[in-house]
């Protein structure tokens, strides 16, 4: 079944309460999914030149401080980085091939979650309080946020599985619904230097994003594209550095509702995870139409 929620503020004053208003709707979508539950926040951007990387360990009480004293001496650079439970937030001046290069050779037990200059992806099993509580969710700042919590119906409950997925630098990707072409599309995808770690159905839409966007197509016309090309039922929450966007397929029979005002812009597959948000009821709220694009971004 599976719930995804998604707030990005229109007003920079909130942007340190982000954590606190989207935790109790990650929280409200626990009945959709009580498996595993992660969330990507875009915020506390690294300078140009750097990049900074999400990672994710699957083994429990991973010695982060020792790989990044390896990862300094092997790639020469600048480093700074922050752990975060079973994550370690790195950023660096290192050119971001080298530094997956190294963590192959170093880690094979660490998960690269995300890279970019904005985004930090975070996620695992267990209930969504669980993951909120495990990375201090409510305390956390930064200007947008989506997220999703998991029932695994399809596939088993790793961490792997869970969302959200990212295929490129500070793009991701959460969906409720299945795709009825991914494996053709991940093979077609892979051709084109897409590279995947899971069997998740969508790893491969995030992949056909990416590979849209490196053909030089805006975020609104690779959505587009991707209504011809993604074969399926499907309701997306996509981040970018620069914004969020939401789309449903043109049947649009998995469930999404959006709400505006003039602080921000949320949304979520109920209702109820928006009814804790400030001015919610003076909010202009909506169903979002079937194939149709909702974008908003900084630059426009």
């Amino acid at each position: 079944m599976c719930g995804i929620v998604g707030l990005y503020l229109k007003n920079p004053a909130l942007e340190h309460q982000l954590g606190a208003l989207f935790e109790p709707m990650l929280l409200a979508m626990t009945d959709r999914g009580p498996d595993s539950a992660g969330f990507a926040i875009y915020g506390d951007e690294v300078k140009d030149g750097w990049i900074k990387l999400t990672l994710q360990s699957t083994t429990a009480g991973y010695d982060f401080k020792a790989l990044m004293g390896e990862l300094e001496g092997r790639l020469g650079c600048s480093l700074d980085w922050f752990q975060n439970a079973s994550a370690a937030v790195l950023k660096t001046n290192a050119d971001e091939a080298a530094v997956r290069a190294v963590l192959a050779e170093l880690a094979p037990t660490v998960r690269v979650m995300s890279v970019g200059q904005s985004i930090e992806i975070l996620k695992g099993m267990g209930l969504p309080k669980e993951i909120a509580e495990r990375f201090s969710l409510a305390r956390m700042k930064g200007s947008h946020i989506i997220g999703h919590t998991r029932m695994a119906t399809e596939s088993a409950v790793t961490m792997e599985g869970s969302h959200p997925f990212s295929t490129g630098q500070d793009l991701c990707l959460v969906h409720n619904g299945s795709l009825s072409n991914h494996f053709r599309l991940r093979q077609e995808l892979r051709r084109h230097g897409i590279e995947f770690e899971t069997e998740n159905d969508t790893e491969v839409a995030a992949g056909y994003l990416t590979w849209r966007l490196r053909q030089g197509d805006s975020l609104k016309e690779a959505l587009d594209h991707s209504l011809e090309d993604l074969d399926g039922f499907f309701t997306f929450a996509i981040g970018t550095r620069d914004g969020f966007a939401v789309i449903r397929d043109p049947i649009a029979c998995k469930p999404a509702i959006l709400a505006e005002t003039d602080d921000y812009v949320a949304m979520a597959s109920e209702y109820q995870a928006l009814s804790t948000l400030p001015g919610i009821d003076k909010a202009r709220v909506w169903e979002p139409e079937p194939a149709t694009m909702y974008i908003w971004e900084r630059s426009a």
